[in-house]
């Protein structure tokens, strides 16, 4: 399963920047074809009210976990799952099976947000953390989610909703492609530079919108090329040109914001692109203050 660390963690570099290298080494080696435990007894719902029988499937499964801590709505990404979810069995027509185990501090949070954005799918909310305490999974989010083989043992670790790497990874390994390492160096390459890389909303009311704007510059001799842009939370919408950058051009990034509850935050904003310095990681920071 050398293929596994290898790879993984090449993909794991772009989303997990906050993580040290050694550390995702030593994750990864410690995970790699471990086997996922499962109770006999977890319980499945549809939008958290008609219980359903939902038995494994012997193919492969994407394993998604989320806690408790944060910004449920920033974790879950219902919407970008159910886009994920349609595209996987447009391919592999619906053999791949998604289990999704919600492990909220109040139920009815997760409720509302599967309510808010009609997710049908099969749910668990498990209340009582079963599954983390079974597997003891790791605590940073990034390793939350798992690509398993039919024995239910893990082949990869990212999420594909977060991490375009990631979703072509999976897509790879599902399709029983060779994986091959980083090819960036095969990509023409550029360089950026950023206006500035945190942006601070400062006190607002937590009821208005805010925005904020980036500017990426296009300082080396080929053409920028944004790839894809991913925020870390669903209450992070941004929009940019999609048209090539000329060398000595400029785009920018139109940032809102707005906030689920009162409270501080700090949410990222990756930018991949063919830059040398590819993935960006850009941030805002503020309090949306209550009544």
């Amino acid at each position: 399963m050398k293929l596994f660390v290898t790879f993984s963690l090449v993909f794991f570099m772009c989303s997990c920047a906050n993580v040290k290298e050694t550390e995702i080494i030593t994750l990864l080696q410690n995970w790699e074809g471990h086997e996922i435990t499962f109770h006999d007894n977890h319980v499945f719902t549809i939008l958290g009210k008609d219980t359903i029988a939902f038995p494994f499937q012997d193919g492969y499964k994407i394993l998604t976990y989320v806690d408790s801590v944060g910004c449920i709505g920033c974790k879950l990404q219902l919407t970008e799952w159910k886009k994920y979810i349609m595209e996987m069995d447009s391919l592999f027509d619906n053999s791949i099976q998604f289990l999704f185990f919600f492990s909220p501090e109040k139920k009815v949070d997760i409720i509302r947000a599967l309510l808010l954005s009609h997710f049908d799918y099969p749910v668990c909310i498990d209340e009582q953390d079963s599954l983390n305490k079974l597997n003891d999974f790791p605590t940073e989010m990034a390793f939350h989610t798992f690509l398993l083989d039919k024995s239910n043992k893990i082949i990869a670790i990212g999420n594909p909703i977060h991490n375009p790497k990631i979703k072509e990874l999976y897509l790879k390994i599902i399709q029983g492609g060779e994986v091959k390492p980083d090819n960036r160096k095969l990509i023409i390459q550029t360089e950026v530079s950023v206006d500035k890389y945190t942006i601070s909303l400062g006190h607002f009311d937590w009821q208005e919108k805010q925005k904020a704007s980036f500017v990426l510059k296009n300082i080396g001799k080929s053409l920028l090329v944004i790839q894809d842009v991913n925020t870390s939370c669903g209450c992070t919408e941004v929009t940019y040109s999609k048209e090539p950058i000329q060398p000595g051009g400029s785009v920018v990034l139109d940032v809102s914001y707005r906030a689920e509850t009162p409270g501080s935050f700090d949410k990222t904003i990756t930018v991949y692109c063919n830059a040398n310095s590819s993935p960006i990681v850009l941030r805002i920071t503020g309090n949306a203050d209550g009544c």
